[in-house]
């Protein structure tokens, strides 16, 4: 596997704690089942400065942070480690948006730019919310027969709002973070990794 320089890995860490900040900031609420919130911004920051490897470690570490925070919700260690412990991990996918970013940016086509990175925030927010909707149709059947829905139909609709309304509001924060320039993703540099340093 690739390893990852020690600048990666000091903003992978630091950006999975300020996602972590933001997750437990208030959030928009539409009944127990969907809540939308701009909270992946950091993890898409660090997909679209270093790529697939760093985003998912950085969705890692968030979702990691949840279950230590007693923030995750948990039905069974199945639905946990669906939820928690690949879910987040996915929205690092955005990530393979980020060559296209940067090569953009760096030709001055900012508009371009800005659409790869939007294009880049529901690639990753869809990986996401993939996996809450399989949990969703496996593991609250109860919650959607109390709402008289299907499993399937209930989940969708729930994950489906929550997918599209926080994906928005990401690609939103982005668009206004990176109006102004692309710098916050086109400086980061390759670097040796910590084992070629450490030789």
């Amino acid at each position: 596997m690739k390893k990852m320089p020690l600048q990666t890995m000091i903003e992978v860490a630091i950006l999975a704690s300020m996602a972590m900040i933001l997750d437990l900031l208030p959030s928009l609420k539409f009944g127990p089942s969907i809540s939308i919130s701009f909270a992946m911004v950091p993890i898409f920051i660090v997909a679209f400065r270093w790529g697939v490897l760093a985003g998912m470690t950085s969705g890692f570490l968030w979702e990691m942070m949840q279950l230590a925070f007693g923030q995750a919700w948990i039905l069974t260690p199945t639905q946990a480690f669906i939820e928690y412990g690949i879910a987040f991990v996915c929205i690092g996918f955005a990530g393979i948006f980020s060559g296209l970013i940067k090569s953009s940016a760096l030709q001055k086509r900012k508009k371009q730019a800005l659409a790869w990175a939007v294009t880049g925030v529901f690639v990753g927010g869809l990986a996401r919310y993939f996996w809450h909707f399989i949990a969703g149709v496996i593991f609250f059947r109860d919650a959607a027969a109390k709402a008289g829905k299907g499993p399937i139909y209930f989940s969708f609709y729930a994950n489906g709002i929550a997918f599209f309304f926080s994906s928005l509001a990401c690609a939103i924060v982005l668009v206004l973070l990176l109006s102004p320039g692309m710098h916050l993703i086109t400086s980061a540099k390759k670097q040796k990794n910590v084992t070629d340093i450490a030789s």
